[in-house]
């Protein structure tokens, strides 16, 4: 069975996971809710911290996660983890994008710039709560690389 990832109007945000919508703010900043899981972020408003009652605890430098709730996160060099807590996150080689998280596989628009589908194993019709989490948290990672890379170059 395949997920849709629905985008906002102009593209730009992450609105929904299947039947799973993401809340933004007002003014449409950063996303506030992950269905009925609140998102909290630290007190400058950069780190996402919380999603539910998951915490989300980042390293000495503060911008890689080392752990999601009770699982460990091992992100090597990178801000995009490579594994979390028993899920292992596969990237392309080349772009370093995100192609596969546990059991999951995404697949990306024709450009290649962002996911579009989420595709679950045989015979799983719902995405389980914990990696629904799992997966938005990578996502989220992996959007905030690209804003950061954009605002760079």
């Amino acid at each position: 069975m395949e997920l849709e990832l629905s985008y906002d109007r102009l593209g730009g945000r992450l609105c929904a996971i299947g039947d799973v919508r993401i809340t933004h703010g007002k003014w449409g900043g950063r996303p506030q809710a992950l269905g009925p899981w609140p998102l909290q972020y630290d007190m400058m408003g950069h780190r996402l911290r919380w999603i539910g009652d998951l915490h989300i605890g980042y390293g000495r430098w503060g911008n890689r996660p080392r752990t999601f709730g009770t699982w460990d996160v091992d992100c090597g060099w990178s801000t995009i983890p490579r594994r979390v807590g028993p899920y292992v996150v596969g990237r392309h080689g080349f772009s370093g994008k995100v192609r596969t998280i546990g059991p999951l596989a995404i697949s990306y628009d024709m450009l290649g710039s962002r996911p579009r589908r989420i595709e679950l194993p045989k015979g799983h019709d719902v995405l389980p709560d914990d990696l629904g989490c799992v997966l938005f948290l990578v996502l989220h990672l992996q959007a905030e690389r690209a804003r950061g890379a954009a605002a760079a170059s």
